[in-house]
């Protein structure tokens, strides 16, 4: 069979004749046969040709013939500028991507992301958070350099903040009626522009990246002292090493011997809710009641983006819910008003307080996909919209933990010594575990400490940033409370100085005139049952509590400063005293007024 009829080009050029001789393959290059063709053969194309052409102009003549040609012609040109367009996003897209790539995750200020007009909250965002964030029961890990991070940009804001212009006014005059701490003036936006601030990519952790959790399933105790079932035992080797901070970490932070927190671990949760708190992403407002030890409290002034996308959780045990059922009626899914009850079971400790420190410092290890918590004690009525608390005290100033310090002591000796007169817990306890921390180094407050303003919380509102750093934070001050007294104030300093001195991060601690501003403190149940009801009687309804303060569009001053009423005597002549008192008014002394600037 010869190679015509194969169908093998035997003169054109690199064909595969010249490229195979003798089995091996021969360069491409090789000079080609040319052959060419007579003069009558080039002659009858060269007619053909004029002959095509003559008929493409007959029917182009047309005019169907030329729109369609015309329209061929305009999509071919069309699709070929479309194409080389596309070449060139291609190109600039691969070179962003590069220049993201070695930018950290922390660094990168993300977009605000808008679903029907309104910015994406918790459950819109959980595949982003997804991306962000490994977790397993025992595992929390924030993604970094081995991850690209998500290309997103925030929405810009004006340089100047609403509120920079704002001054803390000085205080009211001395009232003898009333010499106790009093809340003071803030300055929150409204709350759209708050959710608009709200940062969608993790802060920067500053050393830890992968935070894990100890797991035990029979601990042994191996100090003489400190420790529980529930929080282990670690020694005090395993202690001092757990302030070292690394890049990967693993502590002891509670339910210790389980394989979930809230499964048999003590502090026993329901499945049904365990799968509920997970579904919680973004912002979580967190509190307790143990031992039926305060009267539920309703938040107020919440805004209806909050009510739609902020999980409101109160954690109670079978005693206090069967009060609540007593005395309210269940609404569906355990709830009363904001608040879903969670019933806890298997309590882990004999002493209430103590056992509220669990969800109270380990809420990252309950709600494992939030972002941003806000705890509030069972006593505190919450009166200012999550939203904007998070936006004053975290996000404006770029903190991922915030907590109020003590109105009048700041030093932690002083405080153990108030601990001991009022009776909080027992002398010699709190006698050993301030010696303990005076042989580490704990000294007097002084001013020397600033920037550093008080070494004394007030404990009953934390707000926070859910990031591996702030959770160690958290978890080596728990473990403190279970090895010590339950008596937090005591143990949050030396925890905090020993982290600071390792990584550069901070506590913004607040005045406690601010956090008295968004929530409202009232007496544990047992106080209020003795107490008679607050009514205060004023003679003339022209007195008024509210001092307004202005008016603007842009900002909101929250002032809870009350005047107390004035008494009156009563008119010695005249129908008003004939007639007695009947213009008599209740006035709340705890009232709170909204007044703009």
């Amino acid at each position: 069979m010869t190679g015509g009829s194969l169908g093998l080009r035997t003169a054109s050029y690199g064909s595969l004749q010249q490229q195979l001789q003798n089995g091996a393959f021969l360069p491409i290059h090789a000079t080609p046969l040319i052959v060419r063709k007579n003069s009558k053969t080039l002659l009858s194309s060269y007619r053909e040709k004029e002959r095509f052409l003559s008929r493409i102009c007959k029917f182009a003549s047309r005019r169907r013939v030329g729109m369609l040609l015309v329209v061929v012609v305009s999509v071919l040109v069309f699709m070929s500028v479309l194409s080389t367009m596309c070449k060139d996003d291609d190109a600039t897209t691969d070179s962003e991507s590069q220049h993201m790539s070695s930018i950290p995750v922390q660094n990168i200020i993300p977009e605000r992301i808008l679903i029907n007009g309104e910015p994406s909250l918790n459950k819109i965002d959980k595949n982003r958070d997804k991306e962000n964030y490994s977790v397993s029961p025992n595992n929390v890990s924030i993604s970094g350099e081995n991850k690209l991070p998500l290309p997103v940009l925030r929405t810009k804001f004006p340089v100047e903040h609403p509120c920079d212009k704002f001054v803390l006014p000085s205080p009211p005059p001395r009232d003898r009626k009333r010499t106790g701490p009093r809340p003071c003036p803030v300055c929150y936006l409204p709350v759209d522009q708050a959710i608009a601030r709200m940062p969608v990519a993790p802060s920067e952790s500053p050393v830890l990246r992968n935070l894990t959790y100890v797991y035990e399933e029979s601990p042994v105790r191996t100090e003489p002292f400190g420790g529980s079932d529930f929080g282990g035992y670690p020694s005090l080797m395993r202690r001092n090493d757990s302030f070292d901070i690394k890049e990967s970490m693993n502590v002891h932070c509670g339910f210790v011997n389980g394989s979930k927190p809230g499964r048999q671990t003590g502090f026993d949760l329901q499945d049904a809710d365990l799968i509920e708190m997970e579904q919680c992403y973004g912002v979580v407002v967190a509190s307790a009641i143990f031992g039926n030890y305060d009267i539920i409290q309703q938040p107020k002034n919440i805004s209806e983006a909050a009510k739609k996308n902020v999980c409101f959780y109160m954690f109670v045990d079978e005693e206090t819910e069967a009060s609540i059922r007593n005395t309210t009626t269940l609404g569906d899914g355990m709830k009363v008003g904001l608040w879903r009850l969670i019933l806890v079971r298997n309590l882990p400790y004999a002493d209430a307080r103590r056992n509220g420190k669990v969800p109270k410092l380990l809420l990252h290890r309950i709600f494992p996909n939030s972002r941003f918590s806000l705890w509030v004690d069972g006593k505190l009525e919450l009166v200012v919209d999550p939203y904007q608390i998070l936006e004053r005290f975290l996000w404006r100033k770029n903190a991922t933990f915030a907590i109020s310090r003590h109105y009048k002591r700041f030093d932690v000796i002083e405080e153990a010594e108030a601990n001991k007169a009022a009776g909080k817990y027992e002398n010699a306890s709190i006698d050993f575990q301030i010696d303990f921390y005076k042989g580490e180094g704990l000294t007097p407050y002084t001013e020397a400490k600033l920037p550093i303003t008080s070494d004394v919380p007030e404990g009953c509102v934390i707000i926070r940033e859910h990031i591996p750093l702030t959770n160690l934070f958290t978890c080596l001050w728990f473990n403190e409370v279970d090895r010590f007294t339950s008596r937090d104030q005591l143990s949050f300093s030396s925890v905090r100085d020993k982290i600071m001195s390792k990584v550069n991060w901070g506590v913004d601690m607040f005045l406690d005139c601010e956090r008295r501003n968004f929530v409202v403190q009232t007496y544990h149940r047992d106080v209020l049952e003795h107490m008679p009801p607050p009514i205060v009687a004023v003679k003339r309804p022209s007195v008024s509590t509210n001092e307004p303060r202005g008016k603007s569009s842009h900002v909101t001053i929250t002032d809870r400063f009350v005047k107390s009423p004035t008494k009156r005597n009563p008119p010695k002549r005249g129908r008003e005293r004939r007639s007695g008192s009947r213009r008599h008014r209740k006035v709340s002394v705890g009232s709170r007024d909204n007044n703009s600037i």
